[in-house]
């Protein structure tokens, strides 16, 4: 039997071995390597970052039906609708055009959008159409001064006098409605095409005119617009028809 290696003689064949590539020692009994402990370094797992939030659509028409259900009074709805600014037309116009007239008068005139002199003077129906309408309501003995209340459909002048987008006249129809309430009229005066879509959903206004409708709870009579009728001269005698008409209702005829 062979006598055990010196320690010497052990730590060169130990050096020899390590120069040779060895990295690890064998041992007699084999080692089952898939149930050692992992001692390996951690490895973090990357923390799944939350997408970032889409920011949320706002739907102007619906923003505009909360303001306009707030306001208690009219004074209260143009502080409102001064305020409102998810409409492009205010940003393009130089102020307001609110209201003129009587407010709790029997007759509220609805106007389609401010003109050039409207956005100037913040009142609707001015300038050689508004002193037209002037000469209508004389007629049958009418006066915004006394007994007419005048607004529009949309507060803000549309650029070059366009006519209004459909988007444009839904957004503000809320504060049509609200204006139309605590106004409080007994009779609806809607004056061209823009009016009537606003007010009746409906255009047309050779066909409509002169015609008692219904909305917003109130009878309501569509006439030519007074701008209309500057330019068509030959239609003063169906719109004196269409104000004898509103006379008539007035009077209880």
């Amino acid at each position: 039997m062979e006598s055990a290696l010196d320690y010497h003689t052990a730590r060169a064949l130990l050096d020899w071995q390590i120069e040779l590539g060895a990295t690890e020692s064998i041992g007699d009994v084999p080692i089952d390597r898939y149930a050692l402990p992992d001692t390996g370094p951690k490895v973090k797992k990357p923390v799944a970052q939350a997408a970032p939030e889409k920011p949320k659509q706002v739907d102007p028409a619906a923003v505009a039906k909360a303001a306009a259900q707030g306001a208690g009074s009219l004074d209260q709805l143009r502080a409102t609708m001064e305020s409102f600014d998810h409409c492009e037309l205010k940003r393009g116009a130089r102020q307001l055009v609110f209201a003129d007239g009587t407010p709790g008068a029997r007759v509220m005139i609805i106007g389609e959008a401010p003109g050039r002199e409207e956005d100037r003077e913040g009142k609707p129906f001015v300038g050689r159409a508004g002193q037209l309408l002037d000469r209508m309501l004389a007629a049958i003995d009418l006066d915004r001064h006394k007994n007419v209340y005048i607004t529009n459909v949309l507060p803000w002048r549309p650029p070059q006098n366009r006519d209004p987008k459909p988007e444009e006249i839904g957004m503000m129809k809320p504060f049509l409605e609200r204006h139309v309430a605590l106004a409080k009229p007994e009779v609806l005066v809607v004056m061209g095409n823009i009016s009537c879509q606003a007010v009746l959903g409906k255009r047309g206004i050779t066909r409509l005119r002169g015609h008692w409708d219904q909305a917003m709870n109130l009878p309501v009579i569509p006439m030519f617009h007074p701008a209309y009728l500057l330019r068509q001269p030959q239609a003063k005698r169906q719109a004196w028809a269409d104000l004898l008409e509103l006379k008539a209702r007035l009077e209880g005829k």
